[in-house]
This record gives structure tokens, C-alpha cells and sequence, in this order.
């Protein structure tokens, strides 16, 4: 038989399915390399910051005089840290016997970086402590900022644009902890705890605000049962105007929902006390000069082309009462006022005097919402949306 009927089996190349395996443990193993070639860089640069100094294992640190030493003589050291002690080779019991050692001079410990033991930190109480030592996901840290979703955070670590206390990390499953400082394109970024987002259908007589002396009835009213976190409304509806109404505690939110460079647009339903006539109706598309300057709304349109006293108005201004006076400036008086939508929130399935929490995907689109709009110029001063 031919020699060569045999050299596909005599060839010692890989080929096919065990190929694509070898590449696969190939770029495993240097994804290992790279992380703990930065986990020890990061390690470096920790215990320089805090002048941690790594004992020799000579002079009586090492793990057979590790039993001998005093406990109190190792607590008592100036730049003592868990890295000074030779983990490695204790067992279990061993680990867990002076960890519990340590924890009688300190109820609060923080987690030094690449380190499995704490360290005393006075100044927390112990629910902090206890806080600052969650692990996390550095993808999940960034989802929980209200940046974006984990899969596009993952894309943003891989990307380069994540930073750790100072370092650029590529691993979007390294782990962080409340306390590291993680930044994204060089701004930080802060966990959001308990922030709430609900959607209220406002019916009439209530009044927009989290108290009134009067004793009159407030939105707040209606969310008695709703969250325990105090939450107050975005903007202002007047006490006969119904629809959709945002009440929130992210007060950074707030400030950019009722800010006039976002120009977010709120669209309402009017109706008049009579059929507006056409000069009217092509003066309010064209702009009307108020007291307070000049408005033009974004869009005017007939609800029912049947029903001249029912229109459609879509507007971004922020100024006080401004759907109404718009009308009143022409001589009509607004019968019903009902905003229909606010910043792409609708009162859809929300029946009146009725609320429901937003979902991550409202809060996310909100929290981006006509984020270019910012480079513009301000051109309005109020910025409290009452109508």
C-alpha cells in the first residue's frame, strides 16, 4: 500500500472540531494571564497607597510560626494586612480560626482589593460595612448606575472605557464593590438605591404638591400605599387639568425633565367652551406673543374633525399654565385639560386617579431621552411645568 494512504493519520496537526477547542483554551488561558497580571498591578498600587509592607517569611511570619505569634502582637502591627498572612497553605479550620480572631478587635471590615479577608475601618456603622462588601459584577455595577442594560455595560468594559480605582479593566465579570470607584469615560458612576418612578393618571380637584395647608386633597394622596420612599411629582399640573404625571425621588431626573434645553415634549387634549375658528387656529401654529414673550407650540390638530372645540396640542415649553393662556389669550376659556403624554410616558391601561411603577426600559429611555438637545441654547427660564 502507498505511503501517502496513510498521512492524514499520520499527521500530528489538529484539525476541525479539536482545533477550534485548542484556540478556545489558548485565548482562555491569556484572558487568566491578563487578569492576574492586572490583579496583581492593581494589588501593587492598593498597598502602596496604604503602605502595606509585605513581611518576610522569615522573620517569624511564616505559617510554622504563624500559631506561635501573639494575636494581639499581629493586630497591633502598624502596616499589618490580611496579604502579610500565608493563606495558601492553612486549612480551612485554620482560616476561618483567625478570622474570627481578628474580628474581636473590629465589628467593621472592608475587603482590601484581590483579598478574601477585611480589614478594621473605623467611621461605618455596621449596615455600611456590611454594604461596602457585597461583591458585584463590574457589567451589573454599571447596569445598576441607570447607564444601560448589562449586555451593552459588558460592551463598554470590553471597549476599554471602564476604569477601577484608577485602572482600566476589560473583564466585564470582575468583581467590585460599593466602594471602588468605577468611572466611564472618565465620570463617575454611583450605584442608585431605592429610587422609585411612578406614573400617576391625575384626575381633577387634586392639586400637584407633596402638602398643602389648606388641607386639600394632593397627589400624594393617591400613593399613600404605593412605596415607602417619599417621592415627589415632576412638574406642576393645576388642580382641573388631568392626565399623565411623573412623581419620582431621583431629583436628577426631575431637574432634567422639567428643564427647558431638554425640551421635553408634553402633549394634551383640550377642549373649548367654543369652535376655535380657522384665523384663530393658524395664529396659534404661526405663534402668539404672551406677556411673558413669545410661544409656538410644536403641532395643532383637530381631535374630531366634526368637533371644532376639541384639538390636539403638542408643546415642549415649561411655562406657567401655557396651554391655557395660549387659548384665553385668543378669548377662549380651556373647558377640560387632560395631558395625554409626557416625555413618551402615556396614560395607557392607567385608569384615572390610578398609578403603576415604570419598567427599567422607561426609566433607561428617560434617563437619555434628548440628551442632545443639552448643546442648545436656553431660551426659557422657567422651568416648572404647570398647566
Amino acid at each position: 500500500m502507498a505511503k501517502h494512504a496513510f498521512e492524514k493519520f499520520m499527521n500530528s496537526e489538529p484539525t476541525g472540531a479539536k482545533k477550534k477547542e485548542m484556540v478556545k483554551v489558548e485565548k482562555r488561558n491569556a484572558k487568566k494571564e491578563a487578569k492576574a497580571i492586572g490583579d496583581l498591578k492593581r494589588q501593587e498600587k492598593w498597598e502602596k497607597l496604604h503602605g502595606v509592607v509585605k513581611e518576610n517569611p522569615n522573620n517569624g511570619f511564616s505559617k510554622k510560626s504563624e500559631k506561635k505569634i501573639d494575636k494581639k502582637d499581629i493586630h497591633s502591627r502598624k502596616n499589618f494586612s490580611s496579604n502579610s498572612v500565608s493563606e495558601n497553605n492553612d486549612t480551612p479550620k485554620e482560616k476561618n480560626k483567625r478570622f474570627s480572631s481578628n474580628q474581636k478587635f473590629s465589628k467593621n471590615y472592608v475587603r482590601s482589593n484581590s483579598d478574601k479577608y477585611f480589614k478594621p475601618e473605623t467611621g461605618t456603622s455596621k449596615k455600611e460595612a456590611e454594604a461596602t462588601n457585597i461583591e458585584m459584577p463590574l457589567n451589573k455595577y454599571i447596569a445598576h448606575a441607570g447607564v444601560c442594560g448589562r449586555r451593552e455595560a459588558a460592551e463598554l468594559v470590553k471597549q476599554g472605557l471602564v476604569t477601577v480605582n484608577g485602572d482600566i479593566v476589560y473583564e466585564p465579570g470582575y468583581k467590585v464593590l460599593a466602594k471602588d470607584e468605577i468611572q466611564l469615560k472618565g465620570k463617575r458612576l454611583f450605584i442608585q438605591k431605592n429610587l422609585v418612578y411612578i406614573l400617576l393618571n391625575k384626575p381633577k380637584d387634586y392639586i400637584t404638591t407633596s402638602a398643602d395647608p389648606n388641607g386639600r386633597k394632593t397627589v400624594l394622596d393617591l400613593l399613600k400605599d404605593a412605596t415607602p420612599e417619599r417621592v415627589y411629582p415632576v412638574g406642576r399640573l393645576d388642580r382641573n387639568t388631568t392626565g399623565v404625571l411623573l412623581l419620582t425621588n431621583d431629583g436628577e431626573l426631575a431637574q432634567k425633565l422639567t428643564h427647558p434645553s431638554y425640551q421635553i415634549k408634553k402633549v394634551y387634549a383640550v377642549r373649548l367652551d367654543k369652535p376655535i375658528t380657522k384665523k384663530d387656529f393658524d395664529a396659534i401654529i404661526a405663534g402668539l406673543t404672551l406677556e411673558d414673550g413669545f410661544i409656538q407650540p410644536d403641532m395643532l390638530a383637530y381631535s374630531d374633525a366634526k368637533d371644532k372645540t376639541q384639538l390636539g396640542i403638542e408643546i415642549h415649553s415649561g411655562k406657567n399654565r401655557i396651554v391655557r393662556r395660549i387659548f384665553e389669550h385668543l378669548g377662549y376659556e380651556v373647558k377640560n385639560l387632560d395631558r395625554v403624554m409626557f416625555a413618551n410616558l402615556t396614560k395607557k391601561n392607567v385608569e384615572r386617579g390610578n398609578w403603576r411603577f415604570l419598567n427599567q426600559h422607561e426609566i433607561r429611555a428617560l434617563k437619555f431621552l434628548n440628551q442632545s438637545f443639552t448643546k442648545k441654547p436656553i431660551s426659557e427660564e422657567n422651568t416648572f411645568t404647570t398647566d
